[in-house]
């Protein structure tokens, strides 16, 4: 069974051990000062120095790592983050620091005065202690940066560890520098300032590398991979025509992503919201709990029918078109179609809307020469319809029981049709209306079945003129359980 840690947990877990890091570098710094000042050691000091800058730089990532849990607000809408991103680089900065003091002094003391080390077992112990220290802080810190990508904890981590380094070179500057006492070798006397040089270049060189990550994440720059993972996962759903943009930022452990879609414009409301779902999951798949933002826009696909983009049009004149044929009459194209428009509006107002769509249609299809439109009103009301189960009005009992007979007598001159069932017969405001589902063969073309129903449908109202409308569902044989 699977637990998830709560942003109080992290939150706790990261300012503990930025805390106990801020304490430990307040130790050391202090004893390696202490070391310094009795052995007059520039590669302690140089040390000392180093510690002091990861004192301050511990306090920084203390403070980072209470603002960054914040929530997001109205001013940072992408919450609090990057201030562990601005913390690491302060903190860069400040090594930066350190290092150019560190090769200064070594300089002058090689140049300009006598490198003079009073050689004693305590800048030893302490130089011993700090490396254990940093070793300790350095995983425990590594830990919790991994665990939560927190940037400030990693850059911490890795203070501490670059601290192991720099303190073995001022270990064996401290030991070049005894044996020289011992033995009269002059020249061994710099090996004090030349470790504090060493240190300088091993501290600048690790500075460089956590200054250009962290410019990175300031600048908003994506990693190649993470770029190249997104477009292969994403390129790989189903629906997806192009990827227009894709744009990556990142803050503290938190990572954004900002995607543009070109999707079929034929794609409904409820396709389209799934495939923006599918590309969520892909982009997560590269990263993790990403916060994933999905733009989609309509294109024309490649695979697209004149009947697609007929429709294209339509959807985007927000009316529905049915019974869309296209016709070829001497050697031109024809699309005749049926427009719902709203009952209350004017016959004017319909013919210009309608002419307008039709000039857009030639416009989109240009392969068509005309296109003719019936219009058609769409209800604007809902209205009450009654299902007759007595009388028709003022009419006999009998009369749904006669269009019911009328409507099986007409299903019996279609070979095809299987049977038709769950006939009602109501009444619309003064329209009298006919349903029923009707059963035909499970390999009939969709074009036959179309053929069969509008057939019913017309021999029917040839029979019963009374009724106003027809509406049969067709269903296949294998689903027909009556």
């Amino acid at each position: 069974m699977s637990t998830t840690t709560t942003l109080p947990e992290i939150s706790i877990a990261k300012r503990r051990v930025a805390l106990q890091s801020m304490l430990a570098a307040l130790a050391m710094t202090l004893l390696k000062l202490a070391a310094g000042l009795v052995s007059g050691s520039l590669g302690v000091l140089s040390d000392a120095a180093h510690s002091g800058l990861d004192l301050v730089g511990s306090a920084l990532t203390l403070f980072s790592v209470r603002v960054s849990d914040k929530p997001a607000d109205d001013t940072h809408s992408y919450g609090h983050a990057k201030i562990e991103n601005l913390s690491a680089f302060v903190e860069a900065g400040l090594m930066l620091i350190s290092c150019a003091w560190i090769v200064y002094e070594a300089m002058d003391r090689i140049f300009h005065h006598e490198a003079v080390v009073h050689h004693s077992v305590w800048p030893v112990l302490v130089l011993c202690l700090s490396i254990a220290v940093d070793w300790w802080r350095s995983r425990e810190l590594g830990a919790v940066a991994r665990k939560f990508k927190s940037s400030a904890l990693a850059a911490d981590a890795f203070h501490f560890a670059s601290d192991i380094w720099s303190t073995l070179a001022v270990l064996a500057g401290l030991g070049l520098s005894w044996i020289g006492s011992l033995t009269g070798i002059g020249w061994l006397s710099y090996a004090d300032p030349v470790a504090a040089i060493l240190v300088s270049l091993l501290i600048l060189r690790l500075t460089w590398k956590l200054t250009r990550e962290t410019s990175d994440v300031l600048l908003d720059a994506t990693p190649p991979d993470v770029r190249d993972g997104i477009l292969r996962e994403v390129g790989a759903v189903d629906g997806v025509l192009a990827i227009e943009q894709v744009r990556v930022r990142r803050a503290g452990s938190a990572t954004f992503a900002d995607l543009t879609l070109a999707l079929p414009r034929s794609f409904t409301f409820e396709h389209t919201n799934e495939l923006v779902q599918a590309t969520t999951e892909a982009v997560q798949r590269v990263v993790p709990d990403a916060d994933v933002v999905v733009h989609t826009v309509p294109r024309e696909g490649t695979a697209e029918s004149i009947f697609d983009r007929v429709r294209a049009v339509a959807a985007r004149n927000n009316v529905s078109v049915h019974d869309v044929s296209v016709q070829l009459l001497e050697g031109k194209l024809r699309v005749e179609q049926h427009v719902e428009l709203n009952e209350a509006m004017t016959l004017a107002a319909a013919h210009n809307f309608v002419t307008a769509m039709e000039d857009e249609i030639l416009r989109e299809v240009p392969e068509l020469d005309t296109v003719l439109t019936h219009i058609e009103s769409e209800p604007a009301t809902i209205e009450r319809a009654l299902e007759v189960t007595g009388p028709l009005g003022n009419q006999k009992e009998s009369e749904a029981d006669r269009i019911g007979r009328s409507l099986r007598a007409a299903a019996r001159a279609f070979p095809e049709i299987v049977d038709v069932h769950e006939i009602l017969v109501g009444r619309t405001g003064e329209h009298i209306q006919v349903s029923c589902h009707c059963t035909l063969p499970d390999a009939l073309t969709m074009q036959r079945v179309h053929e069969v129903i509008t057939g019913l449908e017309d021999r029917l109202k040839l029979e019963c003129p009374e009724v106003g409308k027809v509406l049969i569902h067709p269903e296949p044989e294998t689903d027909n359980h009556r």
